[in-house]
């Protein structure tokens, strides 16, 4: 007796819209016949429960390759500005949110850069709604954060104060702090912020795990574990979570290689990673990633580029970095460190997670992974490159060539605002065309994987999928595509989404609708293949299964009946 049959619909096994099956029976969490309503029935026989799919599409659950889970919870808790758009309604929200709680710090964020002149709000908008305390919110991307004129004060920070070696402080014209800090700034005001508790991170991943569970998600990788912009390590939550039954999704994690990172401390890193993932791996949590930051992000020009960026205006009243000196953007770590900690850690077993954004970026990760590859052999490293923003041309065949994996946020693929005032006048046309180019990846045999790098955008898959086959963002049907030949066919951005992403995971049983597999499952709210493409950013999940239990009912259309 099966436990579930789903019948009466269309079937994606995670590669390709099955030809024939309409149906899937599922006993003890696993996935047990796979065909057509007939064969189904035969096969399973009687079911405790049985779902009609009406024509709906059953699918693998999503696997997020690139999420932070714990910061989106906290921040969904919190002052969350994610949902806000436009400069007076993120300020009328701060001043709510202060006005409703009496915490020491506010703390939160989520905020767009392109909603701001020049992607950097200054003090004097927050002193105007939060003057008492100090205000500390870190923007979508988290790669920097807005501070208000108190907490600059609390943390000692004035003209005086240098940049630090991997960031800068935005100043004014008389080189005052302005309230923005970039990147490893962020820690000049982060280190004074009061940590969440271990309450509020255990509150924070319950929120992610349902919001995730609500988009159709069943598992995802949690792209930092460590000290990093304000949190600590989240281990010890996933940890407690599992043990206690209460960590429904499938999650992994990379742990973080911090930016200070050096030749003599390496040995001793590794080290302390090998003991991490032990540990977390005795309590029912894979670490098997190391998690790498190349570079910083292309907005604030501290993406790594080979050539330096434009300067899209050069009025005398333009202040900050963009227009006092050239710049080619920031690697975190020396050459030589990064090749050397790539060999270190796929020597002891770990797979590579490196965020590159710029094209100087790319060429170092690759390189980094091909020295690996010559000093420790063609290991069973599945490396992987997240965000691959600008890719040079010629760096195009080397990911399948050395095996590399690429980690695509296509959300973000697309002619939004942030792109067209902040990216494209400092890129130029030609580095311009080179961004997120999954197809030229796809044809030369590159693996795909997907992820959200949720809060720093949605982490519903079918916005991002939308981008992947339109190159427009969701809604905007008459905008100019970014990069056109570089759509994907629907088929291949929802395989990369599923069996592309798990196997990225380690998820080897999983991604894939076929016998013996697990029953990570998403009924969706339609059939979209059958869609026009202007419409996949419409499609919902009904029904989210993980090991064979429901753990999201969107309507009793999805639920057993």
């Amino acid at each position: 007796m099966a436990d579930w049959v789903f019948h009466s619909g269309r079937i994606f096994d995670g590669v390709r819209l099955h030809p024939e099956a309409t149906a899937v029976a599922v006993t003890d969490g696993r996935i047990t016949a796979v065909g057509t309503d007939a064969q189904v029935r035969a096969a399973a026989g009687s079911a405790a429960g049985t779902v009609d799919l009406d024509g709906r599409l059953l699918s693998p659950g999503f696997t997020d390759a690139h999420v932070h889970a714990v910061y989106g919870g906290v921040e969904r808790l919190g002052c969350d500005l994610t949902q806000v758009s436009g400069a007076d309604a993120v300020l009328a929200t701060v001043r709510e949110y202060a006005a409703a709680t009496d915490r020491e710090w506010i703390t939160g964020g989520g905020w767009h850069m392109a909603d701001f002149p020049g992607g950097t709000p200054a003090k004097e908008l927050l002193d105007a709604v939060v003057p008492d305390r100090p205000v500390y919110l870190i923007n979508r991307d988290h790669h920097g954060a807005w501070v208000n004129s108190r907490a600059l004060e609390l943390a000692g920070i004035d003209a005086r104060t240098p940049d630090p070696a991997d960031g800068r402080l935005e100043r004014d014209g008389r080189g005052n702090p302005a309230g923005t800090l970039h990147e490893g700034a962020m820690d000049l005001v982060g280190r004074f912020v009061p940590e969440p508790t271990e309450e509020e991170l255990i509150e924070g991943l319950l929120e992610a795990q349902r919001y995730l569970h609500a988009q159709g998600v069943t598992g995802w990788q949690e792209a930092i574990l460590g000290d990093y912009a304000g949190y600590p390590d989240a281990s010890r939550i996933y940890r407690r979570l599992a043990g206690e039954g209460l960590l429904t999704g499938r999650a992994t994690g990379a742990l973080w290689v911090p930016r200070g990172t050096t030749a003599d401390n390496l040995g001793e890193l590794v080290a302390g990673f090998e003991e991490r993932r032990r540990e977390n791996a005795a309590a029912g949590f894979s670490t098997t990633s190391a998690k790498i930051m190349v570079d910083g992000v292309a907005e604030n020009q501290t993406a790594a580029m080979l050539e330096p960026y434009l300067r899209p205006c050069s009025c005398a009243e333009t202040t900050g970095h963009a227009a006092a000196e050239e710049t080619r953007g920031l690697t975190y770590l020396p050459r030589e460190v990064l090749l050397a900690a790539a060999a270190a850690l796929d020597a002891a077993g770990f797979d590579l997670h490196l965020h590159v954004i710029g094209d100087r970026a790319v060429r170092n990760g690759l390189d980094a992974v091909e020295h690996a590859r010559k000093i420790n052999g063609c290991s069973a490293g599945r490396h992987h490159m997240a965000h691959i923003q600008v890719v040079h041309p010629q760096d195009v065949p080397r990911f399948a060539a050395l095996g590399v994996t690429a980690n695509a946020q296509a959300f973000w693929a697309c002619n939004d605002d942030q792109m067209t005032e902040l990216t494209l006048p400092i890129l130029g046309p030609e580095r311009a065309g080179w961004q997120y180019p999954f197809n030229s990846l796809v044809s030369a045999g590159t693996a795909l994987a997907m992820g959200s790098d949720w809060p720093v955008s949605t982490p519903d898959p079918w916005q991002a999928i939308h981008v992947a086959v339109n190159r427009r963002a969701p809604g905007s049907p008459e905008a100019a595509p970014l990069v056109p030949a570089e759509a994907l066919p629907l088929q291949t951005a929802l395989a990369a989404y599923t069996s592309g992403s798990a196997r990225l995971n380690r998820l080897d049983d999983g991604g894939r609708v076929r016998v013996g597999g697990l029953a990570d499952l998403v009924v969706l709210d339609s059939n979209p293949f059958e869609l026009a493409p202007e419409d996949l950013h419409t499609v919902r999940a009904d029904l989210t299964m993980v090991g064979g239990q429901a753990v999201h009912v969107r309507d009793r259309q999805g639920a057993p009946a």
